[in-house]
């Protein structure tokens, strides 16, 4: 019995020395990850692609939302100094279902620190709608006709650069 309680203490032991050392690879990972981000952001624009799929026959009431809902907040943003630039693209051609998208819309922020601070957008948006239950009520109907949106940051990549 004694032997079976050695055993099992050794493998606890092992279990545990595991798991310091699984966390202690992660926080090392995130820091760097971290640091990373900081360096590459912090003088440099960082961009964002935002990708909306409305359902079938809803794209261009989206996209009239999108305009008259969220488009103003970006420019605010970019007048705030957050944001360099946003742009909206669509395809020219159709796609397969599963890889269809109705609008990209890019986001270029000042850095990458801007673009995940947080930032809390809602004093904006109650001074551009000051009837606040219209506001929530379109952009409740804005969400609702999405069958997807996903965010995907974005880098530049120098071909010349070996």
């Amino acid at each position: 019995m004694q032997n079976g309680i050695s055993k099992a203490k050794r493998w606890l032991a092992a279990a545990a020395f595991g798991m310091v050392a699984l966390l202690w690879s992660c926080t090392i990972g995130a820091g760097a990850r971290q640091s990373a981000m900081a360096a590459e952001g912090k003088e440099q624009p960082y961009a964002i692609e935002y990708y909306y799929k409305a359902k079938w026959g809803h794209a261009e009431e989206f996209l009239a939302l999108f305009k008259k809902n969220h488009y103003p907040v970006l420019k605010k943003e970019i007048e705030l100094g957050r944001m360099l630039k946003v742009s909206m693209t669509v395809p020219r051609y159709h796609t397969t279902e599963d890889g269809r998208w109705d609008y990209r819309v890019t986001i270029v922020f000042k850095s990458a620190a801007i673009a995940n601070d947080n930032f809390d957008s809602s004093a904006v948006i109650k001074q551009l709608y000051p009837d606040q239950e219209t506001y929530k009520k379109e952009e409740q109907r804005r969400f609702e006709i999405l069958e997807a949106h996903w965010d995907l940051p974005i880098k530049d990549l120098d071909l010349d650069v070996r």
